[in-house]
């Protein structure tokens, strides 16, 4: 049996995190592939010659507009093909979702986008999760094995978010948004982290950066995730949330997985 790690991790911007230590993390190999949100910076901004010596082949879709959102694979698996983008202009536009297709899976790495700056993002949020849908629909039937990873800016559950009723006016955790999800997830895929703790509380993977004292005392919300269409499901054998690694106001989120050579 052969075992894959895979990471997904909002890095909110890939230079920021370098200089908090990111590199350092990255020489302890602790994934195959590592997915990438938010990394804010393109290609040539970034030393991808240190990548490539810890042994990581990259792939970046960036934004048009520079130090903001873009996505990357960092990958120690080389992929039998990377797709920038999913036809959705605005979306493309804004560097929010890169496909690799491997052996075993097709992996989609996407960064939602939030709603917070105001109803005009809020209504193309919900335009959004439309178009991806839409997309994912379309590519599960030519890939029946898909892996959506990335920073989905929805926390789906009460537990999934510290102060429920607080919030439940906030993008992010508005019922709209986790209706959306709620019938995402009945059309056959799996939320690896809950599959593997159906009911594990205080497992977040974002902290407001407005209050230092809110990730000492954990007040976040589980924003980021690997979900996976049924099929891959009996595959899973390890979830994971890694609060510890602080190079953002996000934290890693990780799968594991075992197949058949």
């Amino acid at each position: 049996m052969s075992t894959i790690r895979i990471i997904s991790y909002n890095v909110n911007g890939i230079r920021a995190a370098m200089n908090k230590g990111f590199m350092d993390w990255l020489a302890t190999h602790p994934a195959d592939i590592i997915c990438l949100q938010e990394i804010k910076a393109e290609k040539e901004n970034i030393d991808l010659a240190a990548l490539y010596a810890l042994g990581y082949e990259t792939h970046l879709f960036s934004a048009q507009k520079k130090g903001y959102s873009g996505v990357a694979f960092l990958t120690r698996i080389s992929p039998l093909k990377v797709t920038n983008g999913h036809g959705a202009t605005i979306s493309d536009e804004e560097g929010r979702v890169i496909t690799a297709e491997f052996k075993e899976f097709t992996l989609i790495n996407a960064y939602f986008p939030s709603g917070t700056s105001g109803d005009h993002r809020q209504s193309y949020k919900y335009q959004w999760l439309d178009e991806f849908n839409d997309y994912l629909k379309k590519l599960r039937k030519i890939h029946p094995h898909l892996i959506v990873v990335g920073d989905y800016n929805i926390a789906h559950r009460e537990i999934d978010i510290h102060d429920p009723k607080g919030n439940k006016k906030s993008s992010g955790f508005l019922p709209e948004e986790r209706t959306w999800m709620d019938q995402w997830l009945t059309e056959g895929w799996v939320d690896t982290y809950r599959h593997c703790h159906p009911e594990q509380k205080g497992a977040y993977s974002w902290w407001s950066q407005r209050f230092p004292s809110v990730r000492l005392q954990n007040k976040g919300w589980r924003i980021d995730y690997i979900c996976v269409t049924g099929n891959l499901s009996g595959h899973l054998k390890k979830a994971a949330i890694l609060p510890d690694v602080k190079h953002s106001d996000h934290c890693p989120v990780l799968a594991e997985f075992s197949f058949t050579p």
